[in-house]
């Protein structure tokens, strides 16, 4: 199968002992293979009644002001924010999903109380919910997201959670089965005193979903984590025309005006969806995958000017820019390039408003009855790889085309922004900038 782009990502988040107040035990139910099978069952007679309506017509459970549309909306914006925080640290290339971080910190709220999950739902900025609406609704809509998108066979899109343990510490069985039921949390069971066994066990299944791609993750692992989440998501964007790699050439990427870097540029004659932003100076192009998908690419008029656009970056100028997109015949030359970052989040939440969940005062209730815990670092790692291979060309466009004599010309020789979203829903699944095409 041809591959247009491909991408993964990991974020893990390590939760560690503060104070223990309770004896810790190793759970009667552990199975030798250390997966964890709670009792599908919830106990608590609230959540059974949530779960027995969950699919129910939103609007009749006190959401019809809170819609996947404006979920999603949202969380972008979140995401966008949380971009500009990374952007900040650094002048290099970027690459991080919200999407994966949006559902990690989802899913906390199912383990917050109190004022650790008003900060995780207003660093989201889900914080205009209407009054009384309890902690289920969060992890409800974003898994009726991830099961509308993940449907779509066309998109390839896969993602999931996995929660890796210490042998002796126990969750809620509320938190397992509400976790289970809104994430398809994946639970294994490791001694993090182990040190080689653990790392081996963690790496191998991570290795696993993410179809080889990263085989080895954590080089090293803190022995008094007492639980590890990771989040992976594997995206395969196949183009919907392709660039034909006969016309790949050698060509002057402009990463300022005193540096140049030879890179593979890719080049095709096509119908493209573009438009050109007066005010920011920039011009955007839309690529479409596959499955309802596209790549929005942002070209700064002059060179270094990426960092003024990201300053301007949210939900409302993209679909500004998505609804002035006109159709015309174009050249367009964009160059080959692979990307892969790494990024420690704590401080960066922490910025943006989620304070208490990396602190003593953190309040995870919902998770343990094992004294007080806190999370101690938020990871993401993610990849991009973009080049010419994708699926054959289908079907012409309906979309009325601008008659030129001679097609213009779009070159991206110089850094620019990328974000790729599913188009149902809107979703912004990975977003980030290439300032040097030949570095991971």
């Amino acid at each position: 199968m041809k591959t247009g782009v491909y991408l993964f990502l990991l974020s893990e988040m390590c939760v560690e002992i503060i104070k223990a107040g309770i004896n810790l035990k190793i759970p009667k139910e552990e199975k030798e293979n250390n997966l964890l099978e709670g009792n599908k069952n919830v106990s608590i007679s609230e959540e059974l009644h949530y779960l027995e309506n969950i699919s129910k017509p939103f609007e009749d459970q006190g959401l019809e002001e809170f819609t996947l549309y404006n979920f999603t909306e949202k969380t972008a914006n979140f995401g966008f924010n949380l971009y500009r925080k990374i952007a900040m640290t650094h002048d290099n290339n970027v690459i991080m999903s919200p999407l994966s971080v949006s559902a990690l910190m989802t899913a906390y709220t199912l383990a917050a109380k109190g004022e650790t999950q008003r900060q995780i739902v207003k660093s989201l900025n889900l914080h205009a919910l209407k009054d009384g609406v309890d902690r289920h609704h969060l992890p409800a809509l974003f898994k009726q997201l991830k099961d509308n998108i993940t449907m779509n066979e066309e998109l390839l899109l896969v993602q999931g959670t996995l929660s890796f343990i210490q042998k002796d510490f126990r969750l809620k069985e509320s938190f397992l089965n509400l976790s289970k039921q809104y994430f398809d949390m994946e639970f294994l069971r490791v001694d993090f005193q182990n040190f080689t066994q653990a790392k081996f066990v963690i790496n191998q299944n991570i290795n696993k979903r993410t179809k080889g791609k990263i085989p080895e993750l954590f080089e090293d692992l803190d022995r008094q984590n007492k639980l590890l989440l990771v989040d992976y998501i594997v995206f395969k964007g196949k183009w919907v025309y392709p660039f034909n790699s006969k016309f790949t050439e050698m060509e002057n990427f402009h990463i300022n005006k005193y540096r140049s870097v030879k890179v593979p540029m890719m080049f095709k004659s096509d119908k493209v969806n573009s438009s050109f932003d007066e005010n920011l100076r920039c011009t955007v192009i839309k690529l479409p995958y596959k499955g309802k998908a596209h790549m929005l690419i942002v070209i700064p008029e002059k060179e270094g000017d990426y960092i003024s656009l990201e300053d301007h970056l949210t939900t409302e100028l993209v679909e500004s820019w998505l609804a002035n997109m006109k159709t015309r015949k174009v050249d367009i030359s964009f160059p080959k390039f692979k990307l892969e970052q790494k990024y420690k989040m704590k401080k960066l939440l922490h910025a943006l408003g989620i304070k208490n969940l990396f602190t003593r005062t953190a309040d995870l209730g919902h998770l343990t009855d094992q004294g007080y815990v806190a999370v101690s670092q938020v990871v993401q790692k993610a990849a991009i790889e973009v080049d010419e291979e994708g699926t054959e060309a289908t079907a012409a466009s309906g979309s009325e085309i601008t008659a030129f004599t001679v097609p213009p010309v779009i070159k991206v020789d110089r850094p620019f922004l990328f974000m790729i979203f599913e188009e149902t829903f809107k979703t912004l699944l990975f977003i980030g900038r290439v300032v040097d095409p030949t570095k991971m």
